[in-house]
């Protein structure tokens, strides 16, 4: 390929500044941002280099001195229900995973009680309705051009999805905000919530004997919410990323990435590269993964995260040999291993803790206080455990 011939495909792939124009982490975050109600209508679609974000910068500012005036606080603006309008953003936008970890880790340091699970359950009830890749067509600017967040917001407000009671740096209610909101339907990009693209969200939460903390997977896109296949092991990325860089492994298999959790790792980072890796040897829909680490928002096929407990800790994850059977049902939101309870007592009597990754440093200090995945990997006992209320110092 000539850099001319690369550059126009470049060009095209990732319109506007920047590589993630799709509805990844980045993208996904920027729309809770309006949902949750921390920022300004319309300022989380606006493409980086446009004029518009000068307007969103000064008008950020103002609404900042409204806020301190009326004493309205971040805590006044993310309750549960706040919480409750981002996660469904999250779905219906067919977001990244990640947000199942934020939406925790906020909830932690209020002092709510918001954890992966409660998020899955408001993913499970929501329409997914904005065609975003990287299971859908469209990118983050087009969804800004063909209306943005608060259209979404508004056709999920009609169907009720959405709390119209929530106060938002406006210094109205999120119903306020919406109220002059017409829905489009003449843009492509966002159906309404009665036609939806799938009548559930884009992103799934699942549990059971192999993730009785939960774990999470993204659907958006999915042809196919069963897989049934043989456990892969690995310790660790790099060994599982060597294995299917050499193409050591069948259609069928489920790849198995473990001590990548938030003590394991330690850091729970996201398995890109190993995914990626997959897709690009068409093996997408041929085979799936399962880790205690966390993907990319721009991870396709059936790839689940966030399972705990984590294999550092003696997590199920950490108790698979290679050939267990495991069976996963993103429509039932089930993930078991044809184990029994005997089997995995036994195999976890004889499971002996790992050294870590990091005998000293920032890194081991982190793996010391890091909670689970399922309430967002927090390093502190959050809200519910405050003394003092910083706001009022």
């Amino acid at each position: 390929m000539t850099a001319h011939a690369l550059r126009k495909l470049e060009l095209k792939a990732c319109p506007s500044a920047g590589a993630c124009g799709g509805q990844f982490t980045a993208n996904t975050m920027a729309c809770v941002s309006e949902a949750i109600g921390l920022a300004l209508p319309y300022s989380a679609g606006t493409p980086a280099p446009y004029k518009e974000r000068h307007k969103y910068a000064i008008n950020s500012g103002k609404a900042v001195m409204k806020l301190l005036e009326k004493n309205i606080r971040p805590r006044d603006i993310v309750t549960r229900k706040a919480l409750e309008n981002a996660a469904t953003v999250v779905a219906a936008t067919g977001g990244s995973t990640n947000a199942g970890l934020h939406l925790p880790a906020i909830a932690n340091e209020i002092g709510i009680k918001f954890d992966l699970m409660d998020v899955a359950k408001i993913f499970k009830r929501t329409p997914y309705l904005a065609d975003l890749k990287p299971g859908g067509k469209y990118v983050a600017k087009d969804m800004w051009e063909a209306g943005g967040v608060p259209m979404l917001l508004k056709t999920l407000y009609d169907g009720g999805y959405i709390h119209g009671d929530c106060m938002t740096v406006t210094g109205k209610t999120m119903k306020e905000n919406l109220k002059n909101v017409k829905f489009n339907p003449k843009q492509k990009v966002m159906r309404s919530y009665k036609n939806p693209i799938t009548p559930t969200g884009g992103v799934v939460g699942l549990r059971g004997n192999l993730a009785p903390e939960g774990g999470i997977v993204k659907i958006a896109g999915l042809k196919k919410l069963q897989f049934t296949g043989r456990a892969r092991c690995f310790d660790s990325e790099e060994k599982a990323y060597k294995a299917v860089k050499e193409r050591k492994y069948k259609d069928g298999d489920i790849i198995i990435i473990r001590y990548e959790g938030p003590k394991g790792g330690p850091g729970m980072r996201e398995m890109l590269q190993t995914t990626a890796a997959i897709y690009g040897q068409g093996k997408g829909e041929k085979v799936a993964l399962i880790t205690d680490g966390r993907f990319s928002g721009a991870t396709r096929g059936f790839c689940i995260g966030h399972v705990g407990p984590e294999a550092s800790i003696g997590g199920p994850i950490a108790l698979l040999k290679n050939g267990d059977i495991i069976d996963i049902d993103a429509k039932k939101g089930t993930i078991n291993v044809r184990l029994s309870k005997k089997e995995l007592s036994l195999r976890k009597k004889k499971w002996k803790q790992r050294k870590m990754n990091f005998g000293n440093g920032t890194l081991w200090k982190y793996a010391q206080t890091v909670g689970p995945a399922y309430l967002g990997a927090p390093t502190h006992p959050g809200g519910k455990n405050e003394v003092k209320t910083y706001a009022d110092i």
